[in-house]
């Protein structure tokens, strides 16, 4: 959720305020609300079969919330602010620049598809379908492609559910901006473009929680919502890498990566890391690469040490 603070407008620096203020208002009304409700028992799952996890022969699960812990949320918040020092200091001027130079070499003029303030708002619209694509492939690359998921895994970190976990942010975004610089070669300007994604990202903010059960049918059916998202942070073994969506559900089920929820999700990793430590979470998979790196037997498991999925292994060392 990081943005860019070099030639902020004054509107745009009073809008960051209210995002932020609406981010503390809504986690303090949501553990309000979670409050007064039943809560499962933390770690519920912990010893569960596959077969439990993903029977669907039974009728779906009721939804009973895991809700806050403190320490969780404490790291959540850390993590926000490691990626917004991240992103605006380390990496922020080299994505910036990547833009600016692909725009430069543009290939047509996309921020404005006819003529005056109707060819604007049309050109935005484009904008935000083409990044939500676009994002699709980059969160489906970020669960299939093991360095990126170092990068991703932090968001995935947590054993809880609830909105902060949107903000526990990862701090590596140079490995995947790369992805959305079609958009700048497209001729959507370098402003348009991260005004796209930082709304693409703002949208995903509430799909993070447990207070919402399921939209009506006809929400659903096109956008990624709460239920659909929770699929996604679930470590059940049919909700692994499923649900790839920003803001439209519809990439998923063209790309068969859509599952619904029906089994109560198992939250976090298949490994769970069982710590607050923000340098833990932020870089525990990077470490683990390096590792299996050091260990590899040749060049070519090097490589897929680093580019195969996460998942993978050698076929000596194969359970």
């Amino acid at each position: 959720m990081a943005s860019s603070r070099a030639g902020m407008s004054v509107f745009d620096k009073w809008l960051e305020r209210i995002v932020f203020g609406s981010f503390v208002a809504t986690m303090i009304g949501e553990w309000w609300v979670l409050r007064k409700r039943p809560k499962r028992e933390f770690g519920d799952l912990d010893l569960a079969t596959r077969e439990e996890l993903s029977d669907t022969s039974l009728p779906a699960d009721e939804l009973v919330a895991v809700g806050y812990e403190p320490r969780d949320t404490a790291a959540s918040l850390a993590m926000l602010a490691g990626s917004l020092v991240m992103g605006e200091v380390v990496w922020g001027p080299f994505n910036r620049r990547l833009d600016r130079l692909a725009y430069k070499h543009r290939r047509a003029n996309a921020s404005s598809l006819g003529p005056g303030w109707l060819g604007r708002a049309v050109g935005f619209l484009a904008a935000l379908v083409v990044w939500d694509f676009l994002y699709y492939w980059e969160h489906r690359a970020m669960h299939r492609v093991r360095v990126l998921w170092a990068h991703h895994v932090t968001h995935h970190s947590s054993e809880r559910y609830n909105l902060s976990t949107a903000l526990r942010q990862p701090w590596s975004t140079i490995l995947t901006h790369w992805i959305f610089v079609p958009m700048p070669l497209a001729g959507f300007s370098p402003a348009m473009t991260r005004r796209a994604g930082e709304l693409n990202l703002l949208y995903q903010y509430w799909v993070h929680t447990e207070v919402v059960d399921r939209l009506p049918a006809k929400y659903e059916k096109w956008l990624n919502t709460a239920s659909h998202h929770r699929v996604h942070h679930g470590a059940n073994p049919q909700y692994i890498d499923r649900n790839y969506g920003g803001i439209l559900i519809v990439w998923d089920k063209m790309f068969a990566t859509f599952e619904p929820e029906v089994r109560k999700v198992k939250y976090g990793l298949t490994n769970n890391i069982k710590s607050f430590n923000p340098i833990i979470i932020g870089y525990h998979e990077f470490a683990a690469i390096v590792r299996d790196v050091r260990s590899a037997d040749s060049a070519s498991e090097r490589v897929a040490y680093v580019l195969r999925p996460p998942s993978w292994q050698p076929a000596t060392k194969a359970a």
